[in-house]
């Protein structure tokens, strides 16, 4: 590959894998990456451990550290804003903290921009009086936003906070307030917590919320945010299912909502976008504009089971980044695919997912007849002291017999990042449910079980649906 100019927009997931897979693959090439903030490579999704106090120092969030990354040969251009691409030109347009600009020529670009926090309608968010962090009323998703909620937490000492969400980020950040003492309550919109989960696991990490001291409010959407004029309190106002009201008083509001992609750089110099405004990308993550490429969450996601969607995770940046790093230099790699496979600890409950639930799977339009089982396996033998139930939810197509998805929820100690990595292995290679009874898994009975609970759970879900599968497999028509 001949050495080529490459410049990465954003010092996040995709931005920096993109950068460090050129500088490996071609050490003479020039590689610089555009930092709007001055916190390169830091991960954003240790920051509730850093709040919640577990990770000492904000500066052990960083992957690398700068000095790290410049040793690789590539230019980090910190606390710089890029501003605008000429596609035609080749150049990036960037601004520096001292409002100094410069055109930086590039043979490939890589925009990176991520996602930012998305604001929901309620009144005090917006206009010339908004509540913000000045107020104790935060939204959550960089650095900058860490150091308010920090800086708030440290001057004005809060006993309470209402926390607006809750999906992962929602989940843990309560967590990390509860741990230093704060009172908590968590409003969500949605009928139940976690709603990237099926209702009922979603209420076992209802269950565990509640038993750690933690107000939990479902489908009760919030509609304003005031400050109590009696003093600095606030005060949280909702809407519930019923349409009776609710208020909350409290010393502190942290909103995690979701994400949106950040799309403007792209879009104004004419990228086409595509799903929920993501930057329009191929496999190899080529953008519409030539020599452009995206990746990580302000760009669509290709889904093994979906096709095109957008999907933000760290997990998939990463990957998207590199491939994008890769291709830029002139390579040819496209992205296999992601799974959404996805895991969150909440005190010492632990929820994974992985490919499609029920709702999902039959809205996607492929001719799956999809059938969901539950089973409750336990982790380990259960002779050997402190066995624990997994609750498992799988997903399956009746018609072919093709596993569609699972959804697990369980005890902090029975290792279920490990048994969701194994359904999605199995996703990723289109394997049929009772091809996971194939596998050949690790047993030892502290451990496991000769029989998996992933295993189990399959047998349970063939139990209910095997004949379906025979049935439509041999076209004979059910009496």
């Amino acid at each position: 590959m001949a050495s080529k100019r490459i410049v990465a927009i954003g010092g996040s997931d995709a931005g920096i894998s993109a950068a460090l897979r050129a500088r490996e693959l071609d050490p003479d090439s020039e590689v610089t990456v555009v930092v709007a903030d001055a916190y390169p490579n830091f991960s954003i999704c240790g920051i509730p451990y850093y709040v919640s106090g577990e990770v000492e120092h904000w500066s052990n969030l960083a992957h690398r550290t700068l000095a790290d990354l410049k040793a690789t040969g590539m230019q980090v251009r910190t606390d710089t804003l890029a501003t605008g691409i000429d596609v035609a030109g080749k150049t990036l347009a960037v601004r520096d903290a001292d409002g100094r600009t410069e055109e930086l020529p590039y043979d490939a670009l890589i925009v990176g921009t991520g996602a930012v926090s998305a604001r929901p309608p309620i009144e005090g968010l917006s206009g010339p009086d908004a509540l913000g962090p000045q107020d104790g009323v935060h939204l959550l998703h960089s650095m900058g936003d860490t150091f308010e909620i920090m800086q708030t937490l440290a001057e004005r000492r809060p006993k309470s906070a209402v926390v607006i969400g809750a999906g992962y980020i929602g989940l843990e950040m309560t967590e990390a307030l509860v741990t230093p003492g704060l009172t908590v309550t968590q409003i969500e919109a949605l009928p139940e917590v976690l709603p990237t989960v099926d209702p009922e696991l979603g209420a076992l990490v209802h269950g565990e919320l509640t038993s750690h001291g933690v107000e939990v409010v479902t489908g009760t959407q919030v509609t304003a945010i005031t400050r109590d004029l009696s003093g600095d309190l606030l005060r949280v106002q909702a809407t519930g299912p019923d349409g009776r009201t609710l208020a909350r008083g409290t010393d502190l509001v942290l909103i995690v909502v979701g994400v949106r992609p950040d799309t403007a750089l792209a879009a104004e110099a004419g990228a086409r976008l595509g799903a929920k405004g993501a930057i329009e990308v191929d496999e190899h993550m080529r953008t519409s504009l030539p020599d452009v490429y995206a990746a990580g969450d302000c760009a669509v996601t290709h889904h093994r089971l979906l096709g095109r969607t957008w999907l933000p995770l760290g997990t998939t940046a990463h990957k998207q980044g590199r491939i994008a790093g890769e291709n830029a230099l002139g390579g040819y790699r496209w992205f296999a695919g992601s799974l959404g496979t996805q895991v969150v600890k909440v005190f010492d409950l632990v929820a994974a997912r992985t490919g499609l639930r029920d709702h999902e799977a039959r809205a996607a339009g492929r001719g799956w007849t999809p059938a969901t089982t539950a089973s409750r396996p336990d982790d380990h033998k259960a002779y050997y002291p402190g066995a624990t139930p997994i609750s498992i939810r799988v997903t399956g197509d009746t018609s072919s017999g093709l596993l569609l998805g699972a959804q697990l929820v369980g005890h902090r100690g029975a290792e279920i990042s490990k048994s969701v990595d194994t359904y999605a292995t199995a996703l990723f290679h289109g394997m049929p449910v009772d091809s996971l009874n194939e596998l050949d898994l690790s047993y030892t009975p502290p451990l496991g079980s000769p029989w998996d609970a992933v295993q189990v759970a399959a047998q349970a879900w063939m139990s209910e649906h095997q004949l379906d599968v025979q049935r439509r497999m041999l076209r004979t028509p059910t009496p």
